[in-house]
């Protein structure tokens, strides 16, 4: 639907003039952050695994990641060098933040000004030439612009929160890779100490059976001791190079020239045991999912006022038209479409 006028006024040109000058300055407020959102990324990830950590930046230097794993590769690493190296290497990680930058990407767009519309008609007959100009812009995304940004706003912040879930899931299950591994190691060497006693102790049921000190009955238990002990030995062999494989894999070193070495032992308990104070309403204010699920419904009712306030007319367009024809004098007003 069209509503048009062509009748001259300075008044609307210096308002319609106004008008775009205020647009103009209304979109170059929004813009995205230096580092993609990652700084404040941090700060979250920090609070929930207690551990002062860096991120890779979405627009960072390979090599300066090589450099920083390869120095923390450099001596065995613990547990909290293992969760920086997972962190700075692992494809996931890297998606999730690729997702957060999109999301941002869209809270910007979000906040800016739909580009005007120019059109321009050349009508030629034999002796007259007329010229349509037309510039129009859409002022129903202007008057929605603060809902459309609430509803963006919620919406990246629930992105944020849900990355942030994703890679403190990721921290933990690499802290829980890495206790494995060392578990396994020292399971290794445990079975090795049993498999040592028990190798002795049948060969010397063998030889006391020899000399009728011990009955074949006795004999055939050492036996099985040491081939149980055998079995085990392997069954943790078998578990080394899987819980390895396992860690490798979270720490994005898979396909990677890079070997790492591992402590000897795992870390000492701590002395003095985490009472869990409110544990609930701790977890219901400062869990990343119940947090991203707030987010997220809060943008869908933000959303559904926005299609509300659209649902009758999506598109209002007001701009300023001229028509000059040959002969005549040019005609000026200004032109309203809605859908």
């Amino acid at each position: 639907m069209k509503l048009r006028s062509t009748n001259p006024t300075t008044r609307l040109r210096l308002r319609i003039a106004g008008m775009f000058v205020v647009l103009i300055s209304l979109g170059g407020c929004a813009t995205m952050a230096p580092d993609g959102g990652v700084g404040n990324m941090q700060v979250l990830v920090r609070d929930r695994i207690a551990k002062d950590v860096t991120l890779p930046q979405i627009n960072a230097d390979p090599v300066a990641t090589s450099g920083a794993t390869r120095a923390l590769l450099a001596q065995p690493i613990a547990v909290d060098d293992a969760v920086q190296i997972a962190l700075l290497n692992n494809a996931g990680v890297k998606a999730s933040l690729a997702e957060l930058g999109i999301s941002e990407a869209d809270l910007v767009q979000a906040g800016r000004i739909r580009n005007p519309r120019f059109a321009f008609g050349n009508k030629r007959s034999s002796d007259i030439t007329t010229i349509d100009r037309l510039l129009l812009v859409n002022v129903l995304s202007l008057l929605t612009l603060p809902l459309a940004q609430e509803v963006a706003g919620r919406q990246y912040e629930a992105t944020k929160l849900q990355v942030a879930g994703e890679i403190v899931a990721h921290a933990g299950a690499t802290r829980r890779a890495w206790y494995a591994a060392v578990a396994a190691q020292e399971s290794v060497k445990y079975f090795e100490q049993v498999k040592l006693a028990a190798e002795a102790a049948a060969e010397l049921a063998t030889r006391m059976t020899k000399v009728g000190n011990f009955n074949k009955l006795q004999q055939m238990r050492e036996q099985v001791f040491y081939a149980d002990a055998t079995s085990q030995l392997a069954r943790a062999r078998l578990a080394v190079i899987v819980e390895r494989e396992r860690l490798t894999r979270l720490l994005g070193l898979s396909g990677v020239e890079l070997d790492y070495r591992l402590p000897d032992r795992l870390p000492e308990l701590p002395p003095v045991t985490i009472a869990p104070v409110d544990a609930e309403r701790t977890a219901m204010d400062r869990r990343l999912d119940v947090l991203m699920a707030k987010r997220s419904n809060e943008a869908m009712a933000a959303n559904q006022g926005l299609t509300k306030a659209t649902r009758y007319i999506n598109i209002l367009e007001v701009g300023y038209t001229t028509e000059s024809s040959t002969g005549e004098k040019r005609q000026n007003g200004y032109e309203i479409e809605l859908e």
